[in-house]
């Protein structure tokens, strides 16, 4: 019986399948997920630093309607489901790409949908630092750019690996999701094949290897925070 599944027509076109299209769309996948994960890290990192830093405790406080304002501003973003968010950056998506589908195209609203989670995610790494750590470096004399760029930055290094890896697996999964407005990769064959044309067989192939694609992520990502922590080389 298993002996005749696998010669199978439709385990045969699901191979052939498999042959043809699954190294190109793992490629479209890595490159949309490292791509936003980077434009994101760009974003978030900066705006994550300033809600920390802009704090009323913080080193570098700022007025208090700021701070709310863009404390309402990420969290909008990040409230917004990203099937939504796609369809919404339309316009915005074909003014700087050129088109509102495509490959390079889900780019744009994943970056747009990712970089508010990593502020908050940024946000909540830096606030892990020891503020004695902060108080005696400003009792020095140290400016608030050299207190965040040397002091808080590098202190909560491990950390924030730790919360890049979380975001680049989110944004992996988002990825996938992309595949309904035309994006490329592991999602569209899933979507393509799996949904619309019954054939669950690639549907699941193309899980599982995005299951793997999250688990490399992972792995690369703690080992990354184990040897970064100054914290666990002093034992």
């Amino acid at each position: 019986m298993i002996e005749n599944f696998f010669k199978s027509a439709e385990m045969m076109e699901a191979i052939e399948i498999l042959k043809t299209e699954f190294l190109f769309a793992t490629w479209e996948t890595l490159y949309v997920t490292i791509l936003s994960t980077a434009f994101a890290i760009v974003l978030g990192l900066p705006l994550g630093v300033l809600l920390v830093a802009g704090d009323q405790n913080g080193v570098l406080p700022l007025p208090k309607s700021v701070m709310q304002i863009l404390g309402v501003v990420i969290n909008l973003l990040r409230s917004v489901p990203f099937l939504i968010l796609m369809i919404m950056v339309f316009p915005l998506t074909r003014l700087i790409v050129g088109t509102a589908v495509g490959t390079t195209a889900s780019i744009v609203p994943l970056v747009i949908a990712a970089f508010p989670f990593v502020a908050r995610l940024a946000e909540s790494s830096l606030r892990e630092v020891d503020p004695n750590i902060i108080e005696t470096a400003q009792s020095m004399g140290t400016s608030p750019f050299q207190i965040i760029t040397k002091v808080m930055l590098p202190e909560s290094f491990p950390s924030l690996i730790s919360n890049a890896t979380i975001a680049i697996t989110t944004i992996l999964g988002y990825s996938a999701m992309s595949g309904i407005i035309g994006g490329g990769g592991l999602g569209k064959i899933a979507i393509n094949y799996g949904y619309y044309r019954y054939k669950y067989l690639v549907m699941f192939a193309a899980v599982i290897l995005l299951i793997v694609l999250v688990q490399i992520f992972q792995s690369i990502g703690t080992k990354l925070a184990v040897r970064t922590d100054k914290r666990l080389k002093g034992r």
